[in-house]
């Protein structure tokens, strides 16, 4: 299994990442790709990542985090994210996108825009793929994405709330679809209904670990709960739970360009 989006580098691992890694691999969870959020994150992801079997870095600006950046630096930062993703070894830019949910804490949207604009030229300029985020935020990212130029190494749509009727538009911009928690959550209909309506070859899945723990388990998410997500995804289409970590491990592996076994 892979996990498409997990923040292995995040503080609520400190304590015990070792132990969380080795409770996935128990679990048959082989890759991992970890998403930075920030400046300050990339070095030590990268370093976390280096020689790991299975830990894949990508290396963005998450939108929730701009308030705390100062807009000055904005097209420095730019220019610092470009150069990290030349020295190699990220597998995608990313995390980055919209993010509608903060409301007036959050950036105000134009420069939401811009810095996004910014990854998007990266990812082209470098040919990775792109990992989006979009919380409220689905319409806006579409008229953006359209208007820019093509992607030629597509990109994932992490986490997808949107609704069966939306996913074929992203769909004809080249993206992957992912799913976490939420796939298994009591009385769930729209992720169910989207996660059928995306084509089979366009499907990941993920923890979005610490966060969006699936059921039964409460608390801390951690990337040995992708089994529970897998199954959610499983009952969803009606196919088999190894059928669906075959087809997602093989996107994933194709998207992310990782080696043909968790090396």
């Amino acid at each position: 299994m892979i996990d498409s989006h997990c923040h292995l580098d995040a503080a609520a691992f400190d304590a015990d990442r070792e132990e969380v890694l080795a409770r996935a691999l128990a679990r048959g969870v082989t890759d991992l790709v970890v998403p930075a959020v920030g400046p300050d994150a990339w070095a030590p992801l990268v370093a976390l990542c280096r020689g790991r079997s299975g830990l894949h870095p990508a290396l963005g600006i998450h939108p929730q985090l701009l308030p705390a950046l100062d807009p000055r630096h904005d097209d420095r930062h730019l220019a610092d994210l470009e150069a990290a993703l030349a020295r190699g070894g990220a597998v995608a830019v990313g995390e980055c996108g919209l993010d509608g949910a903060a409301g007036a804490s959050g950036a105000p949207l134009d420069r939401q825009v811009v810095v996004l604009r910014g990854h998007l030229a990266l990812a082209r300029r470098h040919r990775l793929p792109v990992v989006l985020h979009a919380l409220r935020a689905l319409e806006p990212l579409l008229a953006l994405l359209r208007s820019e130029p093509p992607l030629p190494a597509g990109g994932v749509l992490h986490s997808f709330g949107g609704g069966p009727e939306q996913v074929p538009a992203f769909a004809a911009l080249g993206l992957h679809f992912s799913f976490a928690g939420p796939v298994t959550y009591e009385n769930a209909r729209r992720p169910l209904a989207a996660a059928r309506a995306v084509p089979r070859d366009r499907l990941l899945v993920e923890t979005d670990a610490p966060d969006q723990t699936p059921r039964p388990h409460r608390g801390r998410c951690e990337p040995a709960h992708l089994v529970e997500v897998v199954a959610g995804v499983a009952r969803a289409l009606g196919i088999a739970l190894e059928e669906v970590d075959a087809l997602t491990a093989a996107n994933a592996r194709a998207l992310f360009r990782l080696p043909a076994s968790g090396g």
